[in-house]
């Protein structure tokens, strides 16, 4: 199994060093384009979630990203230092009362993307994994 990893400050503007990271990824593993898509919205979605709302946009706090390659699976632990979450309690946002609302959709839009979604030391640890068909 090959891992790599990086750590990034929570700050918005980082998340193009996760987007290279992922490009990176894309040449290493030659991942077909469809899976790459994916994991591009997928990963920076939950990296996005573990700045804004785990590490609370506070730059002292990071955001680790690892990937690991495992034969036909590919996947991606994003870790925050905040508090974690709630995540067995998620409104659902296709419901009609949730609609208007702006927040929401990124786990939802993760669960939908990745093959498996699962969280871990409440939410502060966030696996998605894609496996390579």
């Amino acid at each position: 199994m090959k891992k790599i990893s990086i750590e990034i400050p929570s700050l918005t503007e980082n998340i193009r060093m996760i987007e290279s990271f992922i490009d990176n990824a894309k040449e290493k593993y030659h991942l077909n384009d469809d899976i790459y898509g994916n994991i591009m919205i997928a990963v920076t979605e939950a990296v996005n979630n573990a700045i804004k709302h785990g590490n609370q946009n506070n730059s002292a706090k990071n955001v680790a990203l690892s990937l690991s390659f495992d034969d036909n699976l590919i996947k991606f632990k994003v870790e925050d230092e905040g508090n974690g979450f709630e995540y067995e309690n998620l409104p659902d946002p296709t419901a009609p009362e949730n609609l208007e609302k702006p927040g929401g959709r990124g786990i939802f839009l993760m669960k939908h993307l990745a093959d498996e979604v699962a969280f871990s030391e409440n939410g502060k640890v966030v696996e998605l994994s894609f496996y390579m068909n």
